[in-house]
């Protein structure tokens, strides 16, 4: 049975690390080798892809994290989660979601489909 709550600990982690390398190693644990990744601004596959989607938000988006919202819920293999982007010294969210993951029966990630319901203007 996978851990869906420590999976997508492990999920925001990686959207939170600031260091390259740390992030890049993280995420070759994380995902499948051929994982994708797709939200309305981005669709890219491998964990390079990956990589590059992460590390363009976190160049977008300096002194924010991302945080979870809500319960984890997951089944079978899928588990869908809410999340938000807040400054880190805490304040209101400027962007809100929920994303919908595909899990390997290694407990990898496999695909996630992420969905905005609130954007930066």
């Amino acid at each position: 049975m996978t851990d869906f709550k420590g999976l997508v600990g492990r999920y925001l982690d990686l959207w939170n690390e600031p260091d390259p390398a740390t992030r890049s190693a993280g995420i070759a644990d994380l995902f499948a080798e051929d994982a994708t990744y797709t939200d309305p601004l981005a669709d890219v596959g491998g964990h390079d892809g990956i990589g590059a989607v992460i590390g363009a938000a976190r160049e977008m988006f300096p002194g924010l994290r991302f945080e979870q919202t809500g319960v984890v819920d997951g089944h079978h293999d899928i588990v869908r989660f809410g999340w938000q982007l807040v400054p880190a010294s805490g304040g209101e969210p400027v962007a809100v979601g929920f994303d919908v993951a595909g899990v390997t029966g290694q407990g990898r990630i496999r695909a996630v489909y992420g969905f905005l319901d609130k954007v930066p203007g």
